[in-house]
Formats: structure tokens, C-alpha cells, sequence
């Protein structure tokens, strides 16, 4: 290995930089991954590291205290690592422990401030709390690191930050430093665009039901209007997201559509990046079960279970980290599941507090008898998601369209039936179900601020049944909608390879800040 290039690296605080290990904050403290691989793809040329446009870059990535926000970010930082670039992760110690594994990234932590927002130790995530009032003081919390994180960044200055959209403050830090910032929300570009049409052309303050999205380039009906309280909440923070130098989007361009990246160009005038699917970073089944919280269950158990049934036969059933429905609700579906008669792997969030449940309490959300009569798996807490997806037993998906669920369940060719309940979820059930044709709807109309509310309306067992049975009783459509996942699911294998649409934006980026670079040093 060239000595010249590693102390060239170091005095650049690209390798190992030791005065971040002596950060003074009593607050933070710093782990730090060294990693060659700008060294091998540099070696033996030292003149590259003194040139603007070929230096390797420093990148902090700075995601919102939420597993659905965290990993993907996460891979996507990983990506960059993966050309040659050096990444650091800023988070706290316990967000820092279910990061996705890689060799490839630094982490900086600041601790959690738990007394300070009243939440007890070993709370640092928004999918360990279970209502709003939790929620809001995870939201506090990050409120409270900003300081923290300002100081580290003005005194260790990156080339580039990429930040979620939900920390709008990281706009005001860029900008004092004179640093390209990127806005990361997880969301689909269909589904921004489709917000900022609402945006700029509100519905009447009285509406409510479904309704065309207004100035699109098809005619999409909406199922439901968005509240008030998220539309007031969401809006803002577009607003100073589109003052960054683009979205980061973790999707591909033949998934949202070339017509959505025109209409999102001509109408919105702001750069988005399609990087995704960026979870396919993660190639073994170890990489993937790794990916996020450890999960209940052995990854083996899964397979092993999974290797026993016929190809498109099991149903997999998770409503994200976030979803808590009442026990009428999971009833429901318990009841449908069983009316369906199809083998299934069903995820639902621990309920906190009831970890271990009398039977008392278990018969008011499954029939009685439930498990005894059926032959599937119920799992409380976290599993492996994309190796569950991926198996070939998995025939369909019941999904809250939570973003990445969808493009996990994109990349592994697996229908989806959709039930969406907050966010951006309504918008993402039409990209999937009316533009892509790569799933069915349950037909829920309620869209809820959080998902930690109580939900008014009770999804019958018969409409989740007949959902099911679309997709799984083996119909003309059923067989179309597979065919149309399985196709998408190949080119999403190809775009992140070299020559497809995500690798080639990669790059364009990647030159953007480049000359962004260059130009900084030359003024």
C-alpha cells in the first residue's frame, strides 16, 4: 500500500482522523471504521488526492431517529462508500446498533438525551414508542442533538450532507458553511409529486373522500383526503427541502415513471437523484437479515419454514414497525387470513408491556383456536423482511405501501395487496396498484395524522379476504400482476448494475459535486 497516499489521506481527515476521537463533547463519543478502499481504487496516484475533481469526498449522512428512515439512508450512504467515498453516519449509540453492517462507513454518535425529554433509557427510536406523546419527545430529542451536531460539523466541515427532510435546520448549517446539502425523505417521486400538485393547487378546506389529483399527468383518484394536521405538518418541510440541491430518491427512474421525472422537472424546477432500490447494496442472506433490529426469530427458521411450502403459496403480512392496530382490527384480518385458507408469515409490532400476553388477552385479537388450526407463523417484533420476500414460496405481500416495503417487495417480484394508513402511503398504493398494475387494493378509505391513533372504521374480514383471493386464487389478473412484478423485478437487478439508470445517476452525481467542488476551490 502507498505510505504516501495513507498520510496524504490522514492530513486531508479522510482516513483516520484522530482529533474526532478527542471531540470535546462530553455528549459524543465516536467510532470510527477505517477502510481502504478509496486506498486501492487511488493506488499509486498520489496526484489524484490533490486534485479537486478526483479527491475522494467526505459525506455526512444524517437520518431521522427511524428504522424506515435509518436504513435506507443508511444503504444509500453505503453506495457512495462502495465508489471510493468516505462516509460518516450521525446518529446515537443505540439507533448506531441496528444500522446496517458495513466496513465501508464511519459512525459518530451523540447520546440520546432521554432524560431531558422524559423517556426512559433504552428509547432512542421512533419503533420503540407506541403513542403520539412518545413520538413527540423522539422529536424533541433531535430537536436537542441539533446543537451537538452543528458543532461537530462546523468544526470537522464535510464535503456534502445528506439529511432527512424531517431536520429542516441542516438547510440553515449547509448554507452557513457553504456546503451542497441533499434531502432525503424516503419517499417515491411519484408521491412528492403528487404532494406538490396538492400543494399548489389545494382542494377546497372542506373536502374530504377521494379526489383526482389535480394537474397530474394521469387521472389518479386518491381513496382519501389527507388531514389537515399532515398536510400543515408536511408542507413546510417540502418547502426547505426544495431550497437543497436535490432529492435523493430510493427508487429507479422505470419505477416512478419517466413521465413523473418530466412533470416533476418541468413543474417543480428541483434535481432528484434515483439511487434505488438501495437495499440491493445488501447481496447475501446474512447481509440481509442483518439490515435493521435483530430479529426475533433466527433467519433459519424462516427459510427452513419457507423451504416446506409450494412456490406463490404463503402470504406475508406486515403493516411496518409503526402500524398499531386496535385488536377489533387484527381480528379482522386473523379472520380473513384463516377464511383464505393460504399459509402465512404474519409480523405485527410488540405490543409493550403485554410481551407475554394471557390467553385471555390473545382471544381478543385471534379467534379462538387460531393457531392451533393454522398452519402459519405469527411473529411479534422484527423479521428479516427482504429474505422473507425473496424466497420463492412468497406469493403475495399484504403492506401498509410503506416506501420501503414497496421496493423491497418490487425488487423481489412479489404482488402486493395494499392497505395504506398515513403519510404518504395512499399516494404509494396508487403508483403500485393504477400506474405499475403490480398489485390490488383492500379498498381502505381512512387515512389517519399517525398511525398511533385509533382508526374510526374497521376493515371487514370479508374485503381482506377478497383481496387475498385476487391475487392468490390464481386468476387471469393474478397471473398478469405476477408477470408485471417479476418483469419489474428484473430490471431492478439491472438498473444498480453498471450501465442501469440508478448506477448512471450515481455517477452524475457523484460529478455534480465534483464540479461543485472544483469551483468552490477555484473561487
Amino acid at each position: 500500500m502507498n505510505s504516501k497516499l495513507i498520510n496524504q489521506c490522514k492530513k486531508d481527515s479522510l482516513l483516520s482522523p484522530p482529533h474526532l476521537c478527542a471531540y470535546p463533547n462530553p455528549f459524543s463519543s465516536f467510532r470510527y471504521k477505517k477502510t481502504c478502499i478509496c486506498i486501492q481504487k487511488y493506488k499509486g496516484s498520489i496526484s489524484h488526492t490533490h486534485n479537486s475533481m478526483e479527491k475522494p469526498f467526505k459525506l455526512y449522512f444524517i437520518p431521522y431517529l427511524a428504522a424506515g428512515h435509518m436504513i435506507p439512508l443508511c444503504d444509500i450512504a453505503a453506495l457512495f462508500a462502495s465508489r471510493g467515498h468516505f462516509v460518516t453516519i450521525i446518529t446515537t449509540p443505540l439507533n448506531a446498533k441496528i444500522l446496517p453492517k458495513s466496513n465501508n462507513f464511519n459512525v459518530h454518535t451523540f447520546q440520546f438525551p432521554s432524560k431531558e425529554v422524559g423517556l426512559p433509557e433504552g428509547i432512542e427510536n421512533l419503533s420503540a414508542v407506541t403513542d403520539l406523546d412518545g413520538a413527540y419527545k423522539i422529536y424533541q430529542a433531535m430537536a436537542l442533538l441539533r446543537e451537538h451536531i452543528e458543532n461537530f460539523v462546523e468544526q470537522h466541515p464535510p464535503d456534502c450532507i445528506v439529511a432527512d427532510f424531517l431536520l429542516p435546520w441542516v438547510d440553515e448549517l449547509a448554507n452557513k458553511l457553504s456546503i451542497p446539502r441533499f434531502a432525503f425523505n424516503g419517499f417515491s417521486l411519484f408521491t412528492i409529486c403528487a404532494m406538490e400538485s396538492l400543494k399548489s393547487h389545494p382542494l377546497p378546506d372542506d373536502a374530504s373522500g377521494p379526489f383526482v389529483i389535480p394537474n397530474f399527468p394521469q387521472d389518479i383518484v386518491i381513496n382519501s383526503t389527507p388531514p389537515v394536521d399532515a398536510k400543515s405538518f408536511m408542507d413546510p418541510l417540502f418547502t426547505i427541502a426544495l431550497k437543497s440541491h436535490g432529492f435523493i430518491i430510493n427508487s429507479f427512474v422505470e419505477f416512478d415513471g419517466e413521465e413523473y421525472v418530466k412533470y416533476y422537472e418541468e413543474t417543480i424546477g428541483h434535481k432528484a437523484w434515483h439511487l434505488g432500490p438501495a437495499s440491493l447494496v445488501r447481496e447475501t442472506i446474512q447481509e440481509k437479515a442483518e439490515r435493521g433490529e435483530k430479529s426475533t426469530l433466527s433467519v433459519q427458521k424462516y427459510v427452513n419454514w419457507l423451504n416446506t411450502k409450494r412456490d406463490n403459496s404463503v402470504i406475508y403480512i406486515s403493516f411496518g414497525t409503526m402500524c398499531h392496530f386496535p385488536d377489533m382490527q387484527l381480528f379482522e384480518i386473523a379472520s380473513a387470513i384463516e377464511a383464505s385458507g393460504y399459509d402465512f408469515i404474519w409480523v405485527i409490532p410488540e405490543k409493550k408491556g403485554k410481551e407475554n400476553e394471557s390467553e385471555d388477552d390473545k382471544e381478543k385479537w385471534l379467534p379462538k383456536g387460531f393457531q392451533e388450526r393454522n398452519k402459519g407463523m405469527i411473529v411479534k417484533g422484527w423479521a428479516p423482511q427482504m429474505v422473507i420476500l425473496g424466497h420463492h414460496a412468497v406469493g403475495a405481500f399484504l403492506t401498509h405501501c410503506g416506501w420501503n416495503s414497496t421496493v423491497e417487495a418490487v425488487s423481489a417480484g412479489v404482488p402486493m395487496i395494499t392497505w395504506p394508513v398515513q403519510g404518504d402511503q395512499f399516494y404509494n398504493e396508487k403508483l403500485i396498484t393504477q400506474v405499475r398494475g403490480i398489485g390490488v387494493e383492500v379498498g381502505v378509505d381512512e387515512w389517519v395524522v399517525t398511525s398511533f391513533r385509533e382508526m374510526k372504521k374497521l376493515v371487514g374480514r370479508d374485503c381482506i379476504e377478497k383481496a387475498i383471493r385476487r391475487l392468490m386464487d390464481g386468476g387471469d389478473e393474478a397471473i398478469q400482476i405476477r408477470e408485471r412484478s417479476q418483469k419489474l423485478a428484473k430490471i431492478t437487478r439491472h438498473v444498480v448494475q453498471e450501465g442501469g439508470s440508478s448506477h448512471k445517476n450515481l455517477t452524475a452525481l457523484i460529478n455534480e459535486l465534483k464540479e461543485l467542488r472544483h469551483s468552490k476551490v477555484l473561487n
